[in-house]
């Protein structure tokens, strides 16, 4: 199960949100959290995609079946089933921004990252499809790539590593919110990459 939160209106003092449970990986629930954030305005102008996963570290030979299943599903099926669910009303409107966050194993796949970097690189074609479908309705997809984002669970996980190479989740966001923008609208079909210093 995911939280998903839903913008509807913001000022600086009180700030609006729905927010819903679903389960990304059922058509049925994705179905129906649509339909919930479709209802208080009767749109969707964005989604960002930021569900996701990550195993690694053997071999494709060594790689079960379990694991090659969950990076697709965790990674691919939720992204595919997101899109296609906002796309229907999007397309209604004539307006729609989409960013999926991929990887850079997607376009530079690393040993023992098999059923990651494949499940990543099909997240990246999804939504390079997506952009070339959605040019004649006006919606924009986009990908942001970002090597190592500097988070508590990624540096429990590196305790050695150098954090200062790492990209700062806000900077990940800034781009989001870009790409979202009224300012990004040429841009389709991107596969940014957000390395950092590494």
């Amino acid at each position: 199960m995911v939280g998903v939160t839903a913008r509807l209106q913001e000022t600086p003092l009180k700030p609006n949100y729905v927010q819903v449970a679903a389960d990304l990986t059922s058509a049925e629930s994705v179905d129906n959290l649509v339909a919930a954030a479709l209802e208080p305005t009767g749109k969707i102008d964005a989604l960002v995609h930021t569900v996701g996963g990550f195993a690694g570290g053997t071999p494709v030979h060594e790689t079960d079946e379990a694991t090659w299943d969950r990076m697709m599903n965790l990674n691919l099926k939720t992204t595919f089933l997101a899109t296609r669910a906002v796309l229907h009303p999007m397309i209604e409107a004539g307006y729609g921004r989409i960013v999926a966050v991929g990887a850079r194993p997607g376009v530079d796949p690393v040993g023992g990252l098999g059923a990651y970097s494949s499940s990543k690189a099909g997240l990246h074609a999804l939504i390079q499809t997506i952009a070339l479908e959605g040019t004649k309705y006006g919606v924009t997809a986009n990908v942001l790539m970002p090597s190592i984002i500097d988070t508590p669970s990624n540096r429990q996980a590196m305790p050695d590593a150098d954090f200062s190479k790492w990209v700062a989740p806000e900077s990940v966001a800034q781009q989001i919110l870009w790409l979202c923008s009224d300012e990004a609208a040429d841009v389709s079909g991107a596969l940014v990459p957000v390395y950092g210093r590494s």
